[in-house]
């Protein structure tokens, strides 16, 4: 089963749902900025991902500017910042196992299957 952190609001990330139910895979959707994943849960899908942790988060929201946040903050800061501001948290990401994807396009979450 995909674990999905979902923002229903996003067209990026309602675009990767549907992607994933036309391939006919079942999700088990989380909506994360409301069932905020912990710190744990955030770097774990960092190290799933393999990525650091600025690429999957929003550079452009306010938030990460009013936080004084920048491509070059510590990765424990951006993971906290993560942490308490889940608006930070790209989206969508898909979870499978011990592997990760960024929906972005759709398709990439393709890594998965």
């Amino acid at each position: 089963m995909i674990t999905y952190w979902h923002n229903p609001r996003c067209s990026k990330s309602r675009a990767g749902l549907a992607w994933l139910e036309e391939k006919g895979v079942e999700a088990d959707v989380r909506l994360y900025l409301k069932d905020t994943p912990s710190r744990a849960d955030i770097k774990a899908v960092q190290t799933a991902l393999g990525v650091p942790a600025i690429t999957m988060m929003r550079s452009g929201e306010a938030v990460f500017k009013a936080l004084g946040l920048t491509k070059d903050s510590a990765e424990d800061t951006l993971l906290d910042a993560m942490a308490a501001n889940p608006i930070l948290i790209e989206r969508p990401i898909a979870i499978k196992g011990g592997k990760a994807a960024i929906g972005r396009p759709a398709e990439a979450l393709g890594a998965l299957l």
